[in-house]
């Protein structure tokens, strides 16, 4: 009969047999890189091993890497959340390569500087509010918004107000320039930021407007109207506005047939004259690079040096014009 404490060490046995040790021993102490949870192990490879079966030597190696990594990681401080230990990883000593350059850091706007001077702290602000006329929880922007004046059926008017005036439109209208407000203020923060102007029409508000800036803008407030500022009174002693661009001018259907006839003959003139137009001072100044680059005329009947002759009679190369004489012999060669 076998005792109890034999039972166990056989139990014990087995177990380690299946599972490997949590202890690794190498050659060369691992390179540990906890923050980024990164194991260099710089142990040459045992060839023989890797050789006979490379699979099954890399995993072991890896195995052996990566329970290094994580005895390194329990000896560390931990912590319980929600049932759950972690641990806190240190500063990263290995230096990784960025795919993308770090984002530059943007320019604080007006607000963030007004809030920084004041010390005003940013609050988020919750999803849900609470509608007060249909006593439920609803988002605070978006669909089924609280407190959403666009459903209001019926507007009471204010005792002040024009009772002949819609209070319905009159909302709407005060939402589109709320709206139009907030993207001058985006678009003066992105100017303000990339060091350019700000773009729009008219009189944009400015601190102090230049003269030009008033004059196009009452310019463009003039023609705001539906005939075009041609009922718009001047005032006295007003200038013309400059630079505000200019009306075309078109040809009328039936007027001038003399100055129509011009016309049509000039296009078919054209159509019919397929020689092109030649610059007479221009050929002539081509002519003359020409004669500059070939050089002055040669004297014809000049003599000249021929190509080696044969011996007696030969060919002479290119020569320089009339006759030429060969080295071995007399030769003929034409000149040019």
């Amino acid at each position: 009969m076998a005792t109890v404490e034999e039972v166990l060490e056989s139990v014990n046995r087995s177990q380690a047999s299946k599972y490997k040790t949590i202890e690794v021993q190498k050659d060369i102490e691992p390179q540990l890189d906890l923050g980024n949870l990164l194991t260099v192990d710089q142990n040459p490879l045992e060839l023989k091993k890797f050789r006979a079966d490379k699979e099954v030597y890399l995993k072991s190696q890896a195995r052996d890497n990566t329970q290094l990594l994580f005895n390194a990681i329990w000896k560390l401080p931990t912590e319980r959340v929600e049932e759950a230990i972690c641990v806190k990883l240190p500063e990263t000593t290995t230096v990784l390569p960025r795919e993308k350059p770090i984002p530059k850091v943007k320019p604080p706007t007006r607000w963030e500087q007004y809030a920084q001077l004041k010390g005003i702290q940013k609050r988020k602000k919750g999803r849900m509010v609470w509608d007060e006329e249909l006593k439920e929880w609803r988002p605070r922007w978006g669909y089924k918004r609280a407190n959403d004046e666009t459903k209001d059926w019926v507007i009471e008017v204010p005792g002040n107000a024009d009772p002949n005036e819609d209070q319905f439109e009159k909302r709407m209208k005060a939402k589109k320039e709320r709206v139009a407000k907030n993207e001058l203020q985006r678009l003066r923060n992105i100017a303000r930021a990339t060091r350019s102007k700000v773009p729009g029409v008219g009189l944009t508000p400015t601190e102090k407007p230049s003269k030009e800036e008033v004059g196009l803008a009452l310019h463009l407030a003039k023609k705001s109207t539906a005939s075009l500022g041609k009922f718009t009174e001047k005032l006295p002693k007003e200038k013309e506005a400059k630079h505000v661009g200019k009306k075309r001018k078109f040809e009328p259907a039936i007027g001038d047939f003399k100055k129509e006839k011009e016309q049509q003959l000039n296009i078919i003139n054209l159509m019919e004259n397929k020689k092109p137009k030649l610059d007479i001072t221009k050929v002539k100044e081509t002519q003359e690079e020409f004669l500059a680059m070939r050089g002055p005329p040669r004297k014809k009947g000049s003599g000249g040096f021929g190509k080696k002759g044969k011996a007696g009679k030969g060919k002479g190369v290119k020569g320089m014009g009339g006759k030429g004489k060969g080295k071995m012999g007399k030769g003929k060669g034409k000149g040019r």
